[in-house]
């Protein structure tokens, strides 16, 4: 459905924002773009969309090129609805006025019909003469996905979509909009820096740091194998352990710990750990000191203080509780793990 073949963009033109990205994105899946502020996310979406030019490199959708440095499709002809951060709904228009505005060239009774079709998918029944300001977030963020898709767009592009509810009706929305995609076997892609969203919504992950993409992949696959220390951090709390390859493991400072890996015995490595992989029992004479816990429901993240200074985060039942400066030996559960190299030191 869509290409991105080596695409260069930004607002200055020797500072590009986005660098020598490529993906592609198979027709009826959600893609999410996922990474910290200021990393290219919503830059991408915009170039696809039509809002910024590329400095190298082209888009095609379903084999039509869209933009390249010789091509720039503008936004109205690339068949691309898009959902705004802020919605950007027009306050002198109902909703039905609102869902209806990319269909001004349409007939009558089609049009009517259309918006009729969206306003149920979208569970608006009811609501078609009520203005922006007298629906609640969750409702005009429907109203805006309903006049995206309203013309049958080829794909839909929302950026930050829940970024101005609260966390209930994030959740709630979230739903709402999966739901909307799949019954509607819409081609999406998603701009998120929050990674259980994107895990909850997409097909492939795409994790962009500094304007680059470094990896793409399903989200079982970035959470479990993620290619480098900056995706396994970001992507889900990660403790890496600085250790030395040994006798088929990595001996770290709390102990060895099994690993798969190519690298060579006496290679210096970081090995990734998920906190609900490492368990503790109290011990005076543990290396470990509990430095601060929080509670979390159905589990406790504990953050603890080795002797060597670095801190890691550990899972536990949140019964019984344990006391803050509680000494305690760490202990490993998982089979095998992720290894880095250690970055060179300067």
């Amino acid at each position: 459905m869509l290409e991105l073949r080596n695409i260069t963009c930004g607002y200055e033109p020797n500072t590009p924002t986005v660098r020598d990205l490529s993906l592609r994105l198979q027709p009826g899946n959600i893609l999410c773009l996922l990474g910290p502020s200021g990393c290219g996310k919503t830059t991408t979406l915009r170039a696809i969309a039509g809002f910024e030019q590329l400095s190298a490199g082209e888009i095609r959708l379903q084999g039509e090129v869209l933009a390249s440095t010789s091509v720039h499709l503008p936004p109205e002809q690339r068949r691309v609805g898009m959902v705004f951060q802020e919605y950007a709904l027009f306050p002198h228009m109902n909703v039905k006025d609102n869902v209806a505005f990319g269909l001004y060239h349409w007939q009558a009774a089609d049009r009517q019909s259309r918006v009729q079709v969206m306003l149920d998918v979208v569970g608006l029944q009811g609501l078609e003469l009520r203005f922006p300001h007298e629906l609640s977030g969750g409702q005009q963020q429907r109203v805006a996905i309903a006049r995206a898709l309203a013309p049958k767009p080829l794909m839909l592009l929302l950026d930050e979509p829940f970024s101005n509810l609260d966390p209930d009706m994030t959740i709630k929305m979230r739903k709402e909009l999966y739901r909307i995609l799949r019954q509607t076997q819409t081609t999406a892609i998603l701009v998120t820096h929050d990674h259980e969203e994107a895990f909850a919504m997409a097909d492939q992950v795409a994790v962009m740091h500094d304007g680059v993409l470094v990896q793409c992949d399903t989200p079982e696959t970035i959470y479990q194998q993620p290619s480098s220390s900056f995706v396994a951090e970001f992507i889900g709390q990660a403790n890496t352990i600085p250790g030395i390859i040994q006798n088929g493991h990595v001996e770290t400072e709390i102990g060895p710990i099994p690993h798969q890996s190519d690298f060579e015995s006496g290679s210096r490595v970081l090995a990734m750990v998920r906190p609900d992989d490492i368990q503790f029992t109290p011990s005076e004479t543990g290396p470990g000191r509990i430095e601060s816990r929080q509670f979390q429901g159905s589990q406790t993240l504990y953050a603890i203080r080795l002797q060597s200074g670095q801190l890691i985060h550990c899972c536990m039942k949140p019964i019984p509780v344990y006391n803050i400066e509680t000494s305690v030996m760490v202990h490993i559960t998982t089979s095998h793990t992720i290894l880095f190299p250690q970055p060179a030191l300067s």
